[in-house]
């Protein structure tokens, strides 16, 4: 990378302030800021100016930190936002997504790679990996808004971008094994019962109870003793830091876990929450922040929002840090012809298919199973793990045919989804209060307003 710091920050100035005066015209537009990040790393790249020459092979073990640190915040953020009960039936379509569509999508891409790419076996596999999880970082038009959300369509499309971008690994380890890069044991018991099986789960278990148990303790401390107010933004860094440390330790899914952490700080917020949500946010909004934070009522309530909104900015951050670098990665060697054909197969075949195949039989209406297929985003999520692929060994000649087809994957999903999901989502929206009006007038004896 030539480009010096000097042009780094008039770059990064530039875009954050058009972005913090622009923010609600882009809003009302068929745009993403991701659109104008994407657009802007394009200027500076191989196809702009030139300031920037990166290369994703050469610099794979810096984009592969730059990308996790932007995924781990994200998902984060997508776990607190769900503030559903384990049980809860909602939990059933985006758990089939990530685990039924997300490997119907693996397979159907492998057989797409093998025999449409000419890839090996292993790389196509790893290539599938790559490219099925949905993500967690740009798809923040289409998940929930908060924890008061509770539309089943955006609860899917978080719950499944929390979940798919840690159940994906398996998959990359698979690829890596296959290809004589990664130990799988013999006949691959070590894959199953340690990649697949211990990962997985130890993941999910470790940041759950780290959450819970985090957010339990300053929740007691806040409430009973009027410590540790404030320093949301510490709270919030050091819980993602050591879910995500302590899961590797033990070689298990740190995005897995980052994800259940936030699942378990909000679950126990639901818990330490001694009246109605909605009653203790509108309490947020009176009294001094000192009340707030050690309110019987509200002291839970305003650990979780605090940290939670803290967290969406460092989210912001990391989709501008990131997009910006997939624009300026774009260059004439990483737009294969074999796009043409692909990128459409995955977007309009694949990604149908394998959600027909995952919610089959779902109570999700016909609508939402369309949108679903539809917004099955790309982005920062393949990149780490192209880049965690090419740095684990994955050959010159094959890492830079995989670069070529995910970067291009995802600056057309960039493109493609950033300009349909604004008219998609309030045409989803307005049927949605429409239909939710004509429930209530049907209804022979509402209940009383609240």
């Amino acid at each position: 990378m030539t480009l010096t710091f000097t042009i780094w920050f008039i770059i990064a100035g530039f875009l954050l302030i058009a972005m913090a005066i622009s923010g609600t015209v882009i809003q009302r537009l068929p745009l993403t800021t991701s659109i104008l990040y994407l657009v802007s790393g394009l200027a500076i790249g191989a196809y702009g100016t030139g300031f920037v020459t990166i290369d994703a092979i050469e610099n794979a073990e810096l984009l592969e930190r730059i990308t996790e640190i932007a995924v781990i915040v994200s998902l984060f953020a997508a776990g607190l936002k769900l503030r559903f009960e384990w049980h809860d039936e909602r939990w059933h379509l985006p758990l089939r997504l990530a685990l039924v569509t997300m490997t119907a999508t693996i397979a159907l891409v492998t057989l797409a790679g093998v025999v449409g790419l000419g890839l090996p076996l292993g790389a196509a596999i790893i290539l599938g990996a790559v490219l099925a999880p949905t993500d967690p970082v740009l798809a923040s038009e289409v998940e929930v808004a908060d924890a008061r959300d509770q539309d089943r369509l955006r609860f899917s499309l978080t719950g499944e971008a929390g979940l798919n971008d840690g159940t994906a690994f398996p998959f990359v380890m698979l690829g890596l094994g296959i290809m004589g890069l990664h130990e799988m044991g013999p006949l691959g018991v070590r894959w199953v019962a340690v990649d697949l099986v211990w990962s997985v789960l130890g993941g999910l278990a470790i940041g759950a109870v780290l959450g819970a148990l985090v957010g339990y303790v300053v929740v007691h401390l806040r409430r009973d003793r009027n410590h540790a107010t404030g320093r949301d933004e510490f709270l919030t860094l050091g819980l993602i830091a050591f879910a995500y440390g302590i899961a590797l330790l033990l070689h298990t899914y740190g995005f897995l876990a980052v994800f259940a952490a936030g699942l378990g700080l909000r679950w126990i917020e639901a818990r330490l929450t001694p009246g109605d949500f909605d009653a203790a946010i509108e309490q947020l909004a009176h009294g001094d922040e000192e009340e707030r934070a050690t309110g019987e009522e509200t002291a839970p309530v305003h650990m979780a929002e605090s940290i939670l909104g803290f967290n969406e900015k460092l989210g912001s951050l990391g989709e501008l840090a990131v997009v910006l670098l997939v624009g300026a990665l774009l260059a004439p060697d990483y737009v294969p012809w074999q796009a043409i054909w692909f990128v459409p197969l995955l977007f309009f075949v694949i990604r149908p298919l394998a959600v027909w195949i995952g919610l089959r039989g779902s109570e999700s209406d016909p609508v939402q199973k369309r949108l679903v297929s539809w917004f099955g985003i790309r982005g920062i999520g393949s990149l780490y793990y192209l880049s965690y692929a090419i740095v684990h060994g994955v050959p010159e000649e094959i890492a830079t045919e995989l670069a070529a087809i995910t970067l291009t994957t995802i600056a057309i999903s960039i493109l493609l989804h950033g300009i349909t999901v604004t008219p998609l989502m309030t045409w989803y929206e307005n049927r949605s209060g429409n239909s939710a009006r004509a429930a209530t007038s049907k209804d022979p004896d509402p209940e009383p307003a609240s």
